[in-house]
């Protein structure tokens, strides 16, 4: 086991024309889960491929553990990777195909190889089918037996490129579980890549999103979800995602009020939001998460009136489609049954309030962010 550490990685395809992987830095600590997520293109499997040595890195360094590995062949860096694909040989048994690396990169004899093989057959529940070959096994055997290839080889960094993502949803969560067993048991530093946000928010102890090949975030997933650094983490970490007005500012009294463009939406934050903006009358966008926003009362301040366009039933709640913006979702109780064309005002807590710059797009103003810099 050790520590993962990225020090400016970068990589570049066509002499510089496409960036995949800009300047990253990363340290994970040892028999940490870091989960990288990311739109496709963002960078997430060359990094993984740049840490295995199946990719060499244009600049930077990588360290595992004390030593840099950056210029080291992959067959001498002690990682162990499993593949979106299972990448399992369809001539040899299971037992073979587990056993195949530990033959390749070690002295152990064949009985040595025999017993550690079951060992790790037996964590993964598959050892009754060490003499099958993988076109007699089901998806989720076949994984299974990829995951034993990587723990007999008992590396120092676990390697993981979208393992989940040819399994059926019931058989992903049940393996995103054992996954996290073996992990936690074996305790090996892991990255694990994956485009499913749950996947990553649900799976690492923190969670990295990448877009455009560049860090955007780094944190534990509650942190990420709670303050994102960006309009971009807010929109893409989340299911639904979070919901985004665009709003001009103006300072009333003590409060500074946020107003979209034909006046349906309103929100009045603390002056204090005022000391974090460069000029109060300027554009910003709020962003509001689905499970944060609920039927208004007559004595709430903070409204958005608008009008029902679609009603969708998903069994405790329901999601209501809002005229307010693009893909404006409320995700309410299921006995909130507003019909289709029928207008309506909700209201949402100060504290889950995002305001993000309009330009950049960087954060400006969250109750939660701020909550948390003053403990």
């Amino acid at each position: 086991m050790a520590k993962l550490r990225l020090e400016t990685l970068r990589k570049e395809f066509d002499r510089g024309q496409i960036v995949a992987v800009d300047d990253l830095s990363l340290d994970i600590e040892d028999g940490e889960f870091v989960t990288l997520v990311g739109p496709s293109g963002c960078g997430k499997t060359t990094t993984l491929r740049m840490i295995a040595g199946l990719e060499s890195a244009t600049s930077g360094h990588i360290y595992i553990g004390d030593e840099d590995v950056t210029d080291v062949h992959a067959k001498n860096r002690d990682v162990a990777m499993v593949f979106q694909n299972y990448a399992l040989y369809p001539h040899k048994t299971v037992e073979e195909n587990m056993g195949f690396g530990l033959r390749m990169s070690t002295d152990l004899s064949k009985e040595e190889r025999h017993e550690r093989v079951y060992e790790a057959a037996e964590m993964m529940g598959i050892e009754d089918l060490l003499s099958d070959k993988p076109d007699e096994l089901s998806g989720g055997q076949k994984q299974r037996v990829a995951l034993g290839r990587a723990i007999v080889r008992e590396p120092d960094i676990f390697l993981f490129d979208e393992p989940l993502s040819n399994l059926d949803a019931k058989l992903r969560t049940t393996m995103r579980t054992e996954i996290q067993r073996i992990q936690q048991e074996l305790g090996i530093t892991s990255v694990y890549v994956t485009h499913d946000q749950e996947e990553a928010m649900t799976m690492g102890d923190r969670i990295v999103i990448l877009r455009d090949g560049e860090l955007q975030q780094m944190g534990a997933p509650t942190d990420v979800y709670d303050r994102p650094t960006n309009r971009f983490v807010g929109g893409f970490i989340g299911s639904p995602s979070m919901n985004f007005i665009d709003v001009d500012a103006t300072r009333e009294g003590g409060t500074v009020v946020l107003t979209d463009r034909d006046g349906s939406f309103s929100c009045r934050l603390p002056s204090s939001f005022a000391d974090r903006i460069r000029d109060v009358d300027g554009a910003f966008t709020v962003g509001i998460r689905p499970e944060d926003i609920f039927p208004a009362s007559e004595r709430d301040e903070n409204v958005l009136t608008t009008t029902v366009e679609v009603v969708e039933p998903i069994g405790s709640d329901n999601y209501l489609y809002l005229d307010a913006a693009e893909d404006f979702i409320a995700r309410v109780d299921s006995d909130v049954e507003p019909e289709p064309g029928e207008t309506i005002r909700v209201t949402f807590a100060e504290d889950d309030v995002h305001v993000f710059d309009g330009e950049s797009g960087g954060v400006i103003r969250s109750e939660k962010e701020t909550a948390k810099a003053s403990v």
